[in-house]
């Protein structure tokens, strides 16, 4: 089996320093590489950058798709942690004023694919998804 390889995510944004503050502050993205309209971000080891657009308006609505109980924005992004990272993630993040659109809880209970979610926007709107999994090998178990 092959390594699992980094990936790149580029976005626009219309705000780019409310946007780099919610990464960087909220969600503790360690920051790289920066011009004036463009941020690179450590996003658990993949490559995560914001890129100002003069005049890019942020779309306020999100469609979704029933899951489990639960509207999931699409589109969205994310990562899946460990379920000892997702925790303490969660922790932190309950701490602070952010507004989850689907609370932190655990999807499929007692079923294959068991695994903690949390879902809530950026300051732009774009929705993000944080999973985590006590066995990453039930990632795509049917």
């Amino acid at each position: 089996m092959s390594t699992l390889r980094p990936f790149h995510l580029a976005i626009p944004v219309e705000n780019l320093e409310s946007c780099r503050s919610f990464y960087r502050d909220v969600l503790g993205f360690e920051e790289g590489r920066s011009d004036v309209k463009w941020v690179d971000f450590n996003f658990y080891g993949h490559q995560f950058v914001l890129h100002q657009l003069d005049g890019f308006v942020p779309k306020s609505e999100t469609a979704g798709n029933a899951v489990d109980g639960h509207t999931v924005p699409i589109p969205h992004f994310g990562i899946v942690l460990s379920m000892h990272d997702w925790k303490a993630l969660r922790d932190r993040l309950k701490s602070t004023d952010l507004e989850f659109i689907i609370e932190p809880y655990i999807r499929f209970e007692g079923q294959v694919g068991e695994q903690a979610t949390m879902f809530f926007k950026d300051p732009e709107g774009n929705a993000l998804e944080f999973k985590g999994f006590d066995d990453l090998s039930g990632l795509f178990e049917k």
